[in-house]
């Protein structure tokens, strides 16, 4: 693909998620259905509740993930410089968006070097897609996209539905695990395996572990659906028809969260997918998420500036910060202990 189609499709991406109703998923994360038990007598102060978390060896100040949102736009530099200094600010991990694009024709679209200099503290994430190492990618692409920007980890993007409903999609997947297993063996940063918004179901998560993935984000249903993303792009009334069908297609959030805690006890989460605020990271993490990514919800910030994205991500926060408050919970630790109410059956009152 040319670099201007490549320009093209993600301005259109970009355009269509800043756009709810367009991109939004027809399913529901999960946590509007919990409810955390509320601790009317906490016997804590909400300035010493302790968020901290840690990254690949880095420290965060909150366990909190800007996902990767973009990846090829012109406009995409700026917001991947927002991203960086403010994530550096708050002292938050950063996951860029796809790098195909630089890997491939050279334009790096803000994606180099400068994010490790305006972000050096804090954990970055390069990114490409798994389908890409079933079609010429290995080694010497993944070290490349981490060199690119210095990077801690590199996530591989498992994007199966938006593949196979995008015109031009890349439909072969064959082989996509055994590639990531070698690439695992011989990279020499940790391998994050990430979905777009359709969920990791916990065999998946196992046999992602089993491969030497070291990190799992289950990016649940329930956020953007990149299904409904290509429905929109596509002026094809058949191809139209088809992606639609799939807008609420996946795994929700909590969902996945919770069943992939239970199948893989050990193993490090990311939660991602539709996660609204900060009582929604507390869910989360109460499921049993190491870390909350969001992507979506931050990216109008993030074309107005780093200040903006500071100011979005303190509001999350705080309500976070609250939530563990309300809850007796004095740290994460506590907060994954923190009582949920059992479903209200009026009959019983």
């Amino acid at each position: 693909m040319s670099k201007d189609l490549f320009a093209e499709r993600k301005n259109e991406h970009l355009d269509i998620v800043l756009d709810p109703r367009r991109a939004c998923s027809k399913a529901d994360t999960g946590f509007a259905a919990l409810r955390f038990e509320h601790c009317a007598m906490p016997e804590l102060c909400l300035n010493d509740i302790d968020i901290r978390s840690s990254l690949f060896g880095r420290d965060l100040a909150a366990p909190l993930l800007i996902s990767s949102m973009t990846g090829g736009a012109a406009r995409a530099a700026q917001i991947n410089r927002n991203l960086a200094e403010a994530a550096e600010a708050l002292g938050i991990a950063l996951a860029v968006g796809s790098q195909r694009i630089a890997l491939e024709t050279g334009a790096d679209q803000g994606l180099t070097r400068q994010l490790r200099q305006l972000a050096p503290s804090i954990p970055l994430l390069a990114n490409f897609g798994a389908a890409q190492l079933v079609a010429g990618y290995g080694l010497d692409e993944a070290q490349r996209a981490v060199e690119m920007i210095e990077a801690d980890a590199l996530i591989i993007h498992l994007n199966p539905l938006q593949e196979a409903v995008q015109m031009g999609g890349d439909r072969n997947w064959r082989g996509v695990l055994s590639a990531i297993q070698a690439l695992a063996a011989r990279l020499t940063v940790p391998l994050v395996a990430k979905e777009v918004g359709a969920g990791i179901s916990p065999s998946v998560a196992q046999r992602l572990l089993d491969a030497g993935v070291s990190v799992i984000d289950v990016a649940g249903a329930g956020g953007t659906s990149w299904a409904a993303v290509e429905a929109e792009r596509t002026l094809d009334p058949q191809q139209r028809a088809i992606a639609q069908a799939f807008a609420g297609w996946g795994i929700p959030s909590a969902q996945a969260i919770a069943s992939v805690r239970r199948a893989c006890p050990d193993a490090h989460l990311i939660a991602s997918g539709g996660i609204r605020d900060g009582i929604d990271a507390a869910k989360a993490i109460r499921l049993g998420a190491d870390l909350v990514g969001q992507a979506a919800g931050v990216l109008d910030a993030a074309l107005l500036g780093p200040q903006a994205v500071v100011e979005h991500f303190q509001v999350l926060i705080q309500q976070l910060r609250i939530a563990c408050f309300c809850t007796g919970s004095a740290d994460l630790a506590a907060l994954l202990q923190a009582p949920l109410l059992p479903a209200f059956d009026p009959s019983s009152a």
